[in-house]
């Protein structure tokens, strides 16, 4: 390996021993020294350095297949920051449109070519996830959307998920701890239905929950565990008062789902009982559609999942567009630079 650690041969890989008594996630220093990469981009290292071209100068060109929110260039620069070469790209939270470009490093080949896989990983899946907030947060017109989304990926990238999903997607807050600290926010979230069974009553569980979180945090109160939602509602608002601030829907498919007909009467027996104040946050397997919907229904917040966690990656492609100074492509590319008046430099 080189002396920063890099792979620089299959001689380097072949002496790397892994212990697989450790959590199967590569860490950072396995990310940056190209560990994470395919292989056969370390045998090219090989491959050119027998043919006197390592340091070949060329112009990378990444672009996507479909459209979407452009996302990951933090951790794109990480990975290129100590290298020797020019980069420009689209902004976290540009949009994008198929096949337009969104990144151009120019430099030397072997001071990049290793880390395609990483790159392309990084902006692929940074991109789907911000994509999938983006149209949430558009969705709901306004209302505040929460990303619940770290139960649904393995832990090592759901802080990830999460900041882009603040960062770069819009929405207000973030249940995973790192992920919301490293979007700059305070985690959000209340307690989840485990605290209520265990305590055996939505208002006994709300009691406690008031006396023991700190001032000025929102009250919001789960009320699909025991009872009918609106019956619950109710109760808890009679319990609480004007210290309560919402109650959050949450109604498993096997009761139907949070619907449009459960949120008109929830609001409307909140309304007439006198606690207009108490808002009603919704959660459970919404997209953009379903939140549309339970928008005109009256819920005016939303926790999204899922949803934002599966998004679809925006698969990423890198070509070769200009080497030693002459524009080339491989066939159904076009040769040479595409302009973006979009792209910025950034390195």
């Amino acid at each position: 390996m080189t002396k920063n650690g890099n792979l620089n041969s299959l001689d380097d890989l072949s002496s790397i021993t892994v212990d697989t008594d450790r959590f199967y996630s590569a860490t950072h220093e396995e990310i940056l020294s190209g560990l994470t990469s395919d292989v056969y981009f370390l045998k090219t290292k090989d491959v050119l350095h027998r043919a006197g071209k390592d340091n070949t100068p060329v112009v990378a060109e990444f672009f996507a297949r479909g459209n979407g929110v452009f996302a990951g260039l933090p951790e794109a620069m990480r990975i290129l920051q100590s290298k020797n070469v020019s980069v420009s790209s689209l902004q976290e939270g540009d949009t994008f449109a198929p096949k337009e470009v969104v990144m151009r490093i120019s430099g030397a080949y072997s001071e990049f070519g290793l880390y395609e896989t990483v790159l392309l990983g990084i902006l692929a899946s940074s991109s789907g996830w911000a994509t999938a907030a983006r149209q949430c947060v558009e969705a709901a017109e306004g209302r505040p959307v929460l990303c619940f989304g770290a139960r649904h990926v393995h832990p090592a990238i759901a802080p990830v998920m999460e900041r882009v999903a603040v960062a770069v997607g819009g929405c207000s807050g973030a249940s995973c701890m790192l992920g919301a600290k490293l979007a700059g926010h305070e985690p959000t979230g209340t307690v989840p239905h485990a605290a209520v069974l265990i305590v055996g009553d939505t208002v006994e569980l709300a009691k406690y929950y008031d006396q023991e979180v700190p001032e000025g945090e929102p009250r919001i109160v789960l009320i699909d565990t025991f009872k009918d939602e609106a019956e619950e509602s109710l109760r808890v608002a009679r319990a609480l008062g004007d210290r309560l601030f919402g109650v959050r829907l949450d109604t498993p498919g096997e009761r139907g789902g949070v619907t449009p007909e459960l949120v008109k009467e929830v609001r409307y027996r909140l309304d007439i009982a006198g606690f207009s104040h108490v808002k009603i946050i919704a959660s459970g397997g919404l997209n953009p559609e379903r939140i549309r919907i339970l928008s005109e229904a009256g819920v005016d917040s939303f926790g999204v999942g899922s949803y934002i966690a599966h998004g679809t990656p925006r698969d990423m492609t890198m070509d070769l567009k200009v080497i030693d100074g002459i524009p080339i492509a491989k066939r159904g590319r076009l040769p040479g630079i595409i302009e973006n008046s979009k792209l910025k430099r950034v390195k």
